[in-house]
């Protein structure tokens, strides 16, 4: 390389780290912190620790209730077991459920956490993200693996490889265009109402927790969600139908020694009144646990859990998930029967 080349070289190289440096410093200063992209290639990186025995680990599905109100942190210190997080946000865990019931060579615990909304819709509806993640998991490549591993590194100490706040496409999908008429244009969430670890869990921040505004506006969310589904929730036969299906996952696993537990995770505020109504308990969580002859908790039967308060009605703060964590393993180890490797009780 000529003198003027390598100069222009190290010119580009300095520009381009100088250039890096101050968006980095800029996005850290407004507020944004390191987070991993909920994507399929850590869902499949989850998907693949499911081997592990009843005593070393147990794997939790649903939708994005029990992503915020699972703190893994403590379940893993007061426990001993590894909780391998796999449920998806906004999506039926039916498919989930149905994936590790055919997988032959899962013989663990599984927890199912029940949102009525997603896990009682039509057709298994939702089910998109979890489809996708599956896809993945089964068709990744060596290539995908090894970028995978390398991108962990980077993006837990760049804050601006968030693509899910960050990128082009998310400041895009930022910009309000008015809607043609018949198009559909899918709510923004507020910027701070969720963090990811790499372990999954979701988390709201602190800002997310003091300001109304931002909680308003995901409130007000839910209620279009509610306003957009007219469908009614199924009953008679696409109902028996849900109930056959999972009833049908249930006892694969059982049939193979594995184990699987129902939860209810909180929601309040005008939001639980709805899904009450919608979703009467003795038609929809009481009759699936007499299906499946499963054992169930739900949050509304135990004192202190049964007052929790979400911020936006849905899930909750993380020193609330906390709380609600060291419940969960109480009651699991002291009603259910449930043995860990070890009990620190809080």
């Amino acid at each position: 390389m000529n003198s003027s080349l390598k100069k222009a070289a190290i010119l580009m190289a300095t520009i381009s780290f100088i250039s890096v440096l101050c968006w980095e410093l800029y996005v850290r200063s407004i507020g944004f912190d390191a987070s991993f992209d909920d994507d399929p290639s850590i869902w499949a990186d989850k998907r693949r620790e499911v081997y592990k025995t009843v005593e070393e680990a147990t794997v939790f599905i649903g939708s994005s209730r029990i992503k915020f109100d699972l703190d893994i942190a403590t379940w893993e210190s007061v426990t001993g077991n590894h909780a391998i997080q796999l449920a998806c946000v906004g999506s039926n865990p039916i498919p989930l459920l149905r994936d590790l019931a055919d997988d032959e060579n899962f013989k663990g615990r599984v927890v199912v956490d029940v949102t009525e909304g997603l896990f009682f819709s039509p057709s298994m509806g939702s089910s998109s993200t979890p489809n996708k993640n599956l896809k993945f998991y089964k068709d990744e490549t060596h290539a995908q693996r090894a970028s995978f591993l390398v991108n962990t590194v980077v993006e837990s100490q760049l804050v601006f490889l968030d693509k899910d706040r960050l990128s082009l496409n998310a400041k895009l999908i930022e910009l309000r265009i008015p809607n043609r008429q018949g198009v559909f244009q899918f709510p923004i969430f507020p910027p701070d109402i969720g963090r990811c670890y790499f372990s999954r869990q979701e988390y709201m921040t602190d800002k997310f927790l003091t300001d109304t505004s931002q909680q308003n506006q995901t409130k007000k969310i839910w209620a279009f969600f509610r306003k957009m589904n007219r469908d009614k929730p199924p009953q008679g036969a696409k109902l028996d139908s849900i109930f056959t299906v999972v009833k049908t996952a249930v006892d694969k696993i059982r049939a193979r020694s594995g184990q699987v537990f129902f939860v209810r995770t909180p929601s309040s505020g005008p939001l639980y009144e709805g899904e009450k109504r919608g979703f009467p308990r003795e038609m929809y969580w009481d009759e699936l646990l007499k299906r499946t002859q499963c054992v169930g908790i739900h949050f509304a039967d135990y004192a202190g859990i049964d007052k929790l308060q979400c911020p936006e009605f849905s899930h909750l703060s993380q020193p609330d998930a906390i709380f609600y964590t060291k419940n969960l393993i109480k009651i699991l180890s002291e009603e259910k029967g449930w043995k860990f490797s070890k009990i620190t009780h809080p």
